[in-house]
């Protein structure tokens, strides 16, 4: 039991803290406006992602079948409303004097974070791979399910706030506007990039 779950664990961690929008968004928003408000959209992707498992969990025969069906309207869908959020991060005020209201506008939160990993294929590929791997060996599914739907909210939680983390700490050091504006470009530039190879796949 203890082995399945430290491969469970690994697994979902993995999952969670390798490059991807989600953590390049993360990281963004991290560097732009703190580590508190980070938070919201750390919290969403990570409850957005335990949606999917459940759903992908839930049904996991239903959503093999469909996942080929619906893969490119989400892949399209994603990578429409990823483009959004890095020209948000491109264009992000930048200066000492930015409002409250401005700096909201700029900074993704819960919806946005549950919004671009549902919306994520790569999301629902990798839940499906863990329940095949961890749930539906097992004889009792529902708790087996159960576990890998807490392991995989709490890794991804916990692998996302890496990323916010390290953009807060990037973020401290950026004290011109200059290097701030730049940082903000670079982070857009990667999301675009990263957005370009899940449309050609």
């Amino acid at each position: 039991m203890f082995t399945l779950i430290a491969s469970m664990i690994t697994f979902a961690f993995v999952g969670a803290v390798t490059p991807g929008p989600v953590n390049l968004v993360a990281t963004s928003t991290g560097a732009r406006a703190g580590w508190n408000a980070a938070m919201p959209h750390v919290l969403g992707a990570s409850l957005g992602y335990t949606l999917v498992v459940i759903c992908a969990g839930a049904g996991m025969s239903l959503a093999s079948q469909l996942l080929p069906t619906f893969a490119d309207a989400m892949r399209y869908l994603g990578g429409l409303f990823l483009l959004y959020m890095a020209f948000k991060i491109a264009t992000a005020p930048v200066d000492n004097e930015v409002t409250d209201s401005s700096a909201n506008r700029a900074k993704s939160g819960l919806f946005s974070g549950a919004l671009i990993q549902i919306l994520n294929p790569k999301a629902w590929i990798v839940s499906l791979s863990g329940i095949s791997l961890y749930v539906t060996s097992q004889p009792e599914l529902g708790y087996y399910l159960g576990l890998f739907i807490a392991v995989s909210f709490i890794c991804c939680f916990a692998g996302v706030s890496c990323w916010a983390l390290a953009g807060h700490l990037i973020g401290q050091r950026l004290s011109r506007p200059a290097l701030r504006r730049r940082f903000n470009q670079l982070m857009a530039l990667l999301l675009a990039v990263a957005v370009i190879l899940m449309l050609l796949e």
